[in-house]
């Protein structure tokens, strides 16, 4: 049997299902179900862990961001961000520094794409970037 595919995903993936935020909530929760039944590998950076605890934290309280970030982690492995990460980010031509880091942790961490429903903001970068639906026909093929 083949590896599995591994992927990175974007804060707003990650967003759309934990604030079901239509219209995107269904793709994304399909991509999240696919990492959860281990159908695929994913991962979110180190740095993406804590912003997204501060905006759940922001919204639904301290205790309710601990519980979904608790339960994420469950099935959603966190890429490393360490020096070389950040080297390697300032290297390329991103407007945005944190996608930047965040192309170079999925570099880093083996993936094979980048999950995000911004897919311009990851164009210059070494590995594609995909929307939800995109991947979901990848992953059905």
């Amino acid at each position: 049997m083949a590896d599995k595919m591994r992927v990175v995903l974007d804060l707003n993936v990650l967003l759309d299902v934990l604030q079901r935020r239509e219209p995107f909530y269904a793709n994304s929760a399909r991509v999240l179900a696919a990492a959860e039944i281990g159908e695929i590998e994913a991962f979110v950076p180190a740095h993406a862990a804590t912003t997204l605890f501060y905006l759940l934290a922001k919204y639904n309280g301290a205790g309710q961001a601990r519980v979904a970030l608790t339960d994420l982690l469950q099935f959603i492995r966190v890429a490393a961000t360490d020096q070389t990460t950040i080297e390697q980010a300032l290297n390329l031509p991103y407007p945005d520094f944190e996608d930047a880091v965040q192309m170079m942790a999925a570099v880093q961490c083996g993936a094979q794409y980048v999950i995000t429903r911004n897919i311009k903001d990851y164009a210059a970068g070494p590995l594609p970037a995909l929307q939800p639906p995109e991947f979901l026909t990848l992953l059905e093929t």
